[in-house]
């Protein structure tokens, strides 16, 4: 699908979904805490710091030369007087400074090559395409929603409601279990949704990158509600056929922000180890998590997510450098589970008839808006320019100082940001950053375009949107990517790229 045809299809909605849409703003409280300011500095002053290293030859010369120290200046003073009499003062002056100098610059290299932050490079991606067998309209899912007797009347007219109002197209996908007639939700159809997901996408990337399955050394797979014995990063190595001595990690339970924790983590493993490549690979399985109760907070889930996953390959090797795409350049993660109407806000429980879904709590707008509250105080400065950082600090202390109520100052992203991958959790997501970061529609065309053709498809949205900005040609090479996700936890997190190539 060519990014003209997504564009065109979300600017042109049918008659009916014009009706019925209802559009919805988010306006979170943007209260900064100096604690998440003090830490977004520190984080961002660490690899500054390193900076500082080269001024140690210069300063121990300084040194030597103004308070004389001892040793140094014994050992001159001997060689010195045996040059001065030879009336070569100066010769031996020039080789001390020099041999002192090229000994200090030879300890900072050697410090800023032990203490500095190994690159993290981002080879390529791939997003999944599923077969038109699995091709679903708005008309398909109520036909279905009807036909499996899992609902009555009123959770049937529910979920029309709702599903008008998502910002879904009528070109989304679901699972083959879910699809069939009559429905299976079992295991069998949850591995087969699975397989179908990591085994196309992972399969295509490695044929991308000509790179080999041997050739792996560490492999994350994220997916939080369907983990299976064996795991899914488990299934990846019996695919694919890696080495005995893989490092394999499967993240469960975290929903849609698992994708950046599953970067975060592969960016750990890269600093910890030398000449080594990541796959990541970042799903949500819904066969055996369609609710098929009455609950309304239960049923929104089935009107929002439908099928996809995307696959990833990093590496820290500077051979990668050549061909990679980007270059992580920092990630930020928030995590509110110490409130509990944080925790409970995205919650899998039983309802009253013992029947399996994921509560949706009507706090969670303003949830998300206290994450990303903090999440943006921290990655301000270490993304934001001076002059935004001072207007921020300054507004801030204004206000604090002076005890003046009024809105706060909201630092302009854009001038750090050229592109915005926001996660496609709805339309009331995408609808409060667009208003309260004052984006343009263009900024958020990703977001939507990715809603309206695939449906949330939870930690992989934030892949799909990227893939669009480039299928659209708008990435340059030195621009920088944010992509945002919130998560059950509750969790919001965020992870910059600085882009190597142009699309």
């Amino acid at each position: 699908m060519g990014g003209e045809t997504e564009t065109t299809k979300l600017k042109h909605a049918s008659s009916v979904e014009e009706e019925l849409e209802v559009k919805s703003y988010w306006y979170p409280d943007r209260k900064p805490d100096l604690k998440d300011i003090k830490a977004g500095l520190e984080i961002s002053s660490t690899e500054r710091g390193l900076l500082f290293l080269f001024a140690i030859p210069v300063l121990v010369l300084f040194l030597a030369r103004l308070w004389e120290y001892n040793d140094l200046y014994n050992f001159y003073w001997s060689f010195y007087t045996t040059l001065k009499a030879q009336g070569d003062s100066l010769g031996f002056f020039k080789v001390g400074v020099f041999s002192v100098g090229f000994l200090c610059l030879l300890l900072v290299i050697f410090l800023y090559f032990v203490l500095k932050t190994r690159p993290v490079y981002l080879i390529d991606f791939e997003t999944y395409d599923a077969p038109e067998a699995l091709h679903i309209t708005h008309d398909r899912v109520m036909e279905r929603t009807r036909s499996c007797g899992f609902f009555d009347e009123e959770a049937i007219k529910f979920q029309e409601k709702i599903l008008y109002r998502t910002g879904l197209g009528n070109c989304t996908y679901f699972p083959p279990g879910i699809v069939q007639n009559p429905s299976e939700l079992s295991m069998s159809k949850a591995r087969l949704e699975a397989e179908m997901v990591m085994f196309t996408t992972v399969g295509d990337l490695l044929k991308k990158t000509k790179i080999s399955a041997q050739d792996i050394d560490i492999v994350i797979v994220n997916c939080s509600l369907f983990n299976p014995t064996p795991s899914l990063a488990e299934m990846l190595i019996n695919k694919f056929k890696l080495r005995h001595n893989i490092i394999a990690y499967n993240i469960a339970g975290m929903g849609c922000s698992a994708g950046v924790v599953s970067l975060d983590l592969a960016k750990d493993l890269l600093q910890a180890h030398r000449n080594v490549r990541a796959l990541v690979a970042s799903t949500e399985n819904i066969t055996q998590n369609w609710y098929t109760g009455k609950e309304k907070g239960m049923l929104l889930s089935n009107t929002l997510f439908r099928m996809g996953g995307a696959a990833m390959l990093l590496s820290n090797r500077w051979s990668d450098s050549f061909k990679a795409g980007y270059q992580l350049k920092t990630i930020v993660r928030v995590h509110k589970g110490a409130k509990d109407e944080a925790f409970k806000s995205v919650y899998q429980e039983e309802d009253s008839e013992g029947k399996k879904g994921v509560r949706i709590s009507k706090d969670l707008m303003s949830v998300v808006g206290d994450a990303l509250k903090t999440n943006l105080t921290i990655l301000g400065p270490q993304v934001l320019p001076f002059t935004e950082q001072a207007k921020f600090v300054i507004d801030f202390l204004y206000r604090k100082l002076a005890g003046v109520k009024k809105a706060p100052y909201v630092p302009d992203f854009k001038k750090c940001f050229q592109h915005f991958c926001i996660h496609a959790g709805g339309r009331a997501v995408i609808d409060g950053l667009e208003e309260n970061l004052k984006l343009t529609a263009q900024d958020v065309e990703p977001s939507r375009a990715t809603l309206y053709r695939y449906g949330n498809t939870s930690s992989s949205s934030i892949w799909y949107e990227l893939r669009f900005s480039e299928r659209m040609r708008r990435i340059k090479r030195g621009d920088q990517v944010w992509q945002i996700a919130f998560g059950s936890g509750f969790q919001c997190n965020s992870a910059v790229w600085l882009a190597l190539r142009s699309s």
